[in-house]
C-alpha cells in the first residue's frame, strides 16, 4: 500500500497525527540547550527547523512526570521496545480511536521503521517543535499509552494535545483518568492560554472542520503571493 511514492509502514507517527516525541535526557528540555549535531541520531539529524517558537526560550519544559500509578517519560530510542509493544497490542483500537486510520500503527511495521519513528520524534522534542511521551508503569516496565503535545495551526489554540491508551487500559477506565489528568498538567505547568483536545473536549468533526478550513485560508494566502 502506498501514499505517493512513500510506503505507509515508513511515514513516521509524528508525519501523520502532526505531533512529536522525545527521549528522556533533561538535558534535551532544559531552556536554551542546543544539542550538538554529532550528538543527534542519523536520522535526526535532518529534521526540519521550526518556523516560530513553540514554548518560549525560558520555559523548562519537563523531562520527566510522575503521577500516582502512572509516570510520564519522554519517547525516544531506549523506549522503542515498550512503546512498539503497546501500539502493536491494540492496532485495531488505536486506528479507531485515536489515527482513525489504518495507516498507523499499520500491522507489518519493521524494527528498523519503529526506530525510525523515535528518532524523528527524538528530534523534535530536542528542537523544542513538539513534545511527547510515553506513559509507563511507575516501574518503567510497560507503556500504558502517550501524550502528545504539538503546535496548532488552527487560530485561537497555542497547542493540540492528543493521547492514547491500550485497548487493555481503555477497557479498565485509564483513558478517562490519564484525559483529566493531562487537562490538568497542561493547565497547571504549561505555558499555553488555550489548548485543543480534539476527539475529547472537542468534536473530531468540529474539529476537522477548523482544520480544513485553515488549509483552505492558506491555501488562498499562498495563491494571492
Amino acid at each position: 500500500m502506498m501514499i505517493g511514492d512513500v510506503k505507509r509502514a515508513s511515514l513516521p507517527l509524528a508525519m501523520l497525527i502532526g505531533v512529536g516525541c522525545a527521549t528522556s535526557a533533561e538535558a534535551w528540555a532544559a531552556p536554551g540547550k542546543v544539542p550538538q549535531a554529532e550528538a543527534l541520531a542519523p536520522a535526526a539529524k535532518h529534521a526540519s527547523k521550526p518556523a516560530a517558537l513553540f514554548v518560549p526560550p525560558e520555559f523548562h519544559v519537563p523531562p520527566l512526570v510522575e503521577a500516582k500509578g502512572f509516570r510520564l517519560v519522554p519517547l525516544g530510542p531506549e523506549l522503542v521496545t515498550v512503546d512498539f509493544d503497546a501500539y502493536m497490542s491494540s492496532i485495531e483500537h488505536l486506528q479507531k480511536t485515536f489515527t482513525r486510520s489504518s495507516i498507523w500503527p499499520p500491522k507489518d511495521i519493521s524494527a528498523s521503521d519503529a526506530m525510525r519513528d523515535m528518532e524523528t520524534e527524538q528530534a523534535r522534542f530536542r528542537n523544542r517543535q513538539s513534545f511527547a511521551y510515553a506513559v509507563l508503569t511507575p516501574d518503567g516496565r510497560r507503556e500504558r499509552g502517550s501524550v502528545y503535545v504539538s503546535p496548532s495551526t488552527v487560530a485561537g489554540y497555542d497547542a493540540v494535545v492528543r493521547m492514547w491508551v491500550t485497548q487493555d487500559e481503555y477497557d479498565a477506565g485509564f483513558d478517562a483518568k490519564l484525559f483529566e489528568w493531562v487537562a490538568d498538567w497542561m493547565q497547571k505547568d504549561w505555558p499555553f492560554a488555550r489548548v485543543a483536545y480534539p476527539g475529547r473536549a472537542i468534536e473530531w468533526s468540529a474539529w476537522d472542520s477548523l482544520v480544513a478550513a485553515d488549509k483552505a485560508k492558506a491555501a488562498a494566502g499562498a495563491g494571492a503571493n
